[in-house]
């Protein structure tokens, strides 16, 4: 009797603890593991570094959790209502929010919160539920209100300033309307209306923006200056060679070469200490998470499920590339973490939010093929 139970007891909870999907779990476990590997060294002269970021993944891996068991259908439903309270946000933010280092990012509400965090899922969302809506009858006018949907939030966090947060907002959000049905002339079109508009754009950049676009085309102009970030990061890349030099044996982040070396720039540590073939590994580590995102898109049975998993891994992709690139010289620093890898709670409770859904979505597509709730 008890036995039975017991096996009743499980059945009734499997549903609501097996809710991971074994590959994507996998590859998340293994990139964390490298952060932490990697955060010791580079923040070894800095206590309490790692624990306080296992604290960070231990509330990451919960909402991951908390997230994977909640249905698409809820998700739907949320939609709209968390659009709405994220762009109410970034108006209070522009009113009355925190200003750190010349920026109005933060604000204080019982707690400090970064609002502009929230949209990097938030805005996928809303417009994976408003595609879905229109579902059967788009047309260039639901193009052109998806459009504002994107740039009301983008705009609001561009202004703050905040370049990097505003570019994922946007490519989330730009992967949501071509995935919903535009054309390639159409997009062709936008990319050269965008090119074309360059020249005006660069009129309303700050200073300190257009300073960095300058410092990528020549960071040797001011080395000492403007161009110290991402020279000293280039340094520590090519001094790495094949194998690196070693864990913890990294001399540019130890004599504190590399700046914020424990996040923006974690990745110029670790291609110092493993050098070519470790990056080669994490490298192939982020097409795993690529691929598995890809994957679980393509499986999805819904136009919205199908939308909002391409966000998140367009999300994930643009995480990955932009770090690299910008650490290695490639593109213009926006501060951008690396996924996973970067210490840091907000971002990462973002990405393990992402995650959540992934695997909500994957859990889905397999209970309406298979019948049988995982």
């Amino acid at each position: 009797m008890g036995l039975a139970q017991g096996r009743t007891w499980w059945q009734r909870l499997r549903p609501h603890v097996m809710v991971f999907d074994a590959p994507l779990a996998l590859i998340i476990a293994a990139l964390l593991s490298v952060g932490l590997v990697t955060l010791y060294s580079a923040g070894i002269a800095i206590p309490g570094k790692v624990w306080d970021q296992l604290r960070n993944i231990a509330a990451a891996v919960l909402v991951m959790w908390l997230v994977a068991n909640i249905s698409p259908q809820t998700m739907m439903r949320l939609a709209v209502p968390v659009y709405m309270a994220g762009v109410a946000l970034l108006v209070a933010v522009a009113l009355f929010g925190i200003i750190k280092g010349g920026s109005r990012r933060w604000l204080y509400i019982g707690t400090q919160i970064q609002p502009s965090e929230l949209m990097k899922i938030a805005m996928p969302l809303m417009l994976a539920w408003f595609f879905q809506r229109e579902q059967g009858h788009i047309r260039w006018q639901s193009y052109a209100i998806a459009a504002v949907l994107l740039a009301i939030p983008a705009g609001l966090i561009a202004r703050q300033p905040d370049l990097g947060t505003a570019m994922l907002v946007t490519a989330a959000g730009a992967c949501v309307i071509f995935l919903g049905g535009l054309s390639w002339k159409a997009l062709g079109a936008l990319v050269a209306t965008g090119a074309a508009g360059l020249p005006v754009l660069w009129s309303f950049m700050h200073d300190y923006q257009r300073d960095r676009v300058l410092t990528l085309i020549d960071p040797y102009h001011d080395p000492l200056g403007k161009g110290f970030h991402i020279i000293q990061s280039m340094i520590a890349i090519g001094s790495g060679g094949v194998t690196g030099k070693g864990w913890t044996h990294g001399t540019q982040a130890h004599l504190e070469f590399i700046p914020e070396r424990t996040t923006d720039f974690i990745f110029a540590v670790f291609s110092e200490e493993f050098g070519l073939a470790g990056n080669l590994v994490l490298m192939m580590l982020y097409l795993l998470l690529i691929w598995r995102g890809l994957s679980i898109t393509l499986n999805a049975p819904t136009l919205f499920t199908r939308l909002l998993a391409g966000a998140i891994t367009m999300i994930y992709f643009t995480y990955a590339f932009v770090n690299m690139g910008m650490v290695s010289g490639i593109v213009p620093v926006v501060g951008v973490p690396l996924p996973f890898m970067s210490y840091g709670g907000t971002a990462l409770m973002t990405l393990g939010l992402g995650g959540g859904i992934l695997m909500s979505i994957q859990r889905h597509s397999r209970e309406l093929r298979t019948g049988v709730r995982a």
